[in-house]
């Protein structure tokens, strides 16, 4: 299935931290969301994947390991699980995270729409520490995360030409 192959192709790209391929890999009004995001368009989502790619690259390389497995995909949707090693950069910290993608694609086999979910907690209590074991369950906590995120985002477009 061609829309298998797009996955695949995703993350085989992010394994390598190759944003330009992973970006490739989406329509032009795609849209995309999880627990930190919700982007929409192919520069937003494009951005947001470069701006995590070489921030890895930056700092954290020699940690850097990604995973997949589980792919499916038939004419219109499609599903993996990643697993993500890596170091989150505002704390130092290392995160396992577990990560389960649902994606509706295009005609011609681009992503449309990509949802993302994981334990929020679970992540927040390895990236945060004691903040994220503390509030991590919090709307609170999820609305600063997600402004942060945000204000990251804007701040790389704002770099990035």
């Amino acid at each position: 299935m061609p829309n298998e192959q797009t996955i695949r192709r995703f993350y085989d790209a992010f394994a390598r931290l190759d944003a330009d391929t992973m970006a490739s890999c989406y329509a032009p009004d795609a849209s995309f969301d999880d627990e930190a995001f919700s982007l929409r368009g192919a520069r937003e989502v494009g951005a947001m994947w470069k701006m995590l790619c070489v921030g890895t690259q930056a700092k954290g390389a020699a940690v850097w390991k990604l995973s997949y497995r589980d792919v499916r995909a038939d004419a219109t949707s499609g599903q993996a699980h990643w697993d993500a090693h890596y170091l989150f950069s505002a704390t130092g910290r290392i995160v396992d995270n577990a990560i389960d993608s649902r994606f509706t694609f295009t005609s011609d086999g681009l992503i449309a729409t990509q949802r993302d979910s994981f334990d929020f907690w679970r992540w927040s209590r390895q990236a945060l520490g004691t903040p994220g074991l503390l509030l991590g369950w919090s709307q609170m906590l999820k609305k600063k995360v997600r402004a942060t995120a945000a204000a990251n985002l804007a701040a790389f477009l704002a770099r990035t030409p």
